[in-house]
């Protein structure tokens, strides 16, 4: 929002606020710029479409390896308390499951492993972006 407009020389050339005012500075920054077509930019799209599909794997393969502790006659909610010891998945499972479907090394035995990449990929990704607008 500062920088941009300082080096283009006049903050009229600043993105404004509104919804069309954002869209009417995205279309001259493409057409002044050619910003889609830069590499660091389509890894930042890769990174965030990315990121939002291994969140939806993740969640599927949670969802699918829950360890069951209620009867069939209470809720399922019930069965997991705030800030419990043990874990509430059983990850050997996911981890034999998606290395299966995939390949074995495409999957992490790790769970502080795999929620680190899953935070690291689409932030990396939006850096990229970043990068392709500063160059």
């Amino acid at each position: 929002f500062l920088v941009y407009p300082i080096g283009q020389g006049s903050f009229s050339d600043g993105m404004p606020l509104g919804i069309s005012g954002t869209f009417n500075f995205m279309l001259v920054f493409q057409a002044e710029h050619n910003i889609l077509m830069h590499p660091f930019h389509q890894l930042g799209v890769a990174g965030v479409f990315g990121g939002s599909l291994f969140s939806a794997m993740h969640g599927s393969l949670v969802t699918s390896s829950l360890i069951r502790e209620t009867t069939e006659n209470e809720s399922a909610n019930n069965g997991y308390k705030f800030g419990q010891e043990e874990e509430t998945y059983n990850i050997v499972a996911a981890h034999g499951y998606f290395g299966r479907l995939i390949f074995q090394y495409a999957s992490f035995n790790n769970s502080r492993s795999l929620h680190f990449f899953l935070g690291l990929w689409p932030v990396v990704g939006i850096w990229f972006t970043a990068m392709s607008v500063s160059t």
